[in-house]
């Protein structure tokens, strides 16, 4: 291992951008994260290490950025990887769960037939703000019979309630960095 890798974690491969994408928000951008050999392992290898033993049948990635980690992860199970995506994205026939954005209301999609009842499947994000994303994800997963063992997230924003509210609804909650404050 190089030098300049030695001591890295996570964190270090995060750049902060001030004022994206509107003034007085500070954006957590994983891309530089995602450009890394090393750091994009590190991720993936973490976000799995909780559920190492865990019987796992699919990994759900959540658009966008959960799809890259979502599908790293689920290679590295050997389980299939199922998107949930904004709406009209999906060209098959869907399930819709609406939730609340700051300004308005969104709607993700799942394939119907993408999940099988009682299978158990894992939730990967790139991030964790007010939760409502997850949650739809959730419900969309159990609305289809599965088991939700736990949702994994590279970055964490425990300030904004996300997971609370999750943890609140019974949901495992992992999370490897966190940033205090929005």
């Amino acid at each position: 291992m190089s030098p300049r890798h030695a001591q890295k974690s996570v964190k270090d491969y995060i750049r902060t951008i001030v004022d994206f994408p509107k003034e007085g928000i500070i954006f957590r951008d994983v891309t530089t994260l995602f450009q890394d050999a090393r750091g994009f392992r590190m991720a993936v290898d973490q976000l799995l290490s909780p559920y190492a033993g865990e019987q796992i049948d699919k990994v759900v990635g959540l658009e966008a950025r959960g799809f890259i980690l979502g599908g790293a992860v689920a290679h590295q199970l050997t389980v299939g990887f199922v998107p949930i995506r904004k709406k009209g994205k999906l060209p098959g026939a869907v399930l819709s769960e609406a939730y609340q954005l700051e300004y308005g209301e969104a709607v993700m999609e799942i394939h119907d037939d993408a999940i099988k009842p009682g299978e158990r499947v894992l939730i990967v994000d790139d991030l964790l703000a007010t939760g409502g994303t997850a949650k739809a994800a959730i419900k969309l997963c159990e609305r289809l019979g599965a088991e939700v063992i736990g949702c994994a997230f590279v970055i964490d924003l425990p300030d904004l309630g996300g997971r609370k509210l999750l943890e609140d609804g019974g949901v495992d909650v992992f999370s490897l960095v966190s940033y205090d404050g929005a």
